[in-house]
């Protein structure tokens, strides 16, 4: 069983995956950085400083040491908006690096 293991372990498919893991939580962080130190801070000076994070329903107020009961819908926006920010900046990465791959495959 060891022996099988080595040989799966050793495919090409499962280095290939592991490297593509480990690049994919690299670029998670660049895109990750992107948003949050870039893209959100124009966000937040085009909407004029709106954030949305705060954004709640409160279902019931806290009492004593009893925490408020609340729906936190700006915290979910906050996610959804850095999701599509992200996935776009995906696409334009993709659709550049095939451009690239096109230009190489003509020359």
């Amino acid at each position: 069983m060891l022996k099988e293991f080595k040989t799966f372990i050793a495919q090409g498919n499962v280095l290939d995956l592991a490297v593509g893991v480990i690049i994919g939580a690299a670029f998670g962080k660049i895109t990750t950085s992107l948003v949050e130190d870039i893209i959100n801070p124009i966000l937040g000076l085009l909407t004029g400083g709106v954030d949305f994070s705060n954004l709640k329903v409160v279902l019931k107020e806290a009492v004593g040491e009893t925490p408020e009961v609340a729906i936190r819908y700006g915290n979910f926006l906050n996610i959804v908006i850095q999701f599509l920010i992200i996935a776009w900046v995906v696409f334009l990465i993709v659709k550049a690096a095939n451009r690239f791959r096109s230009q190489e495959k003509k020359e």
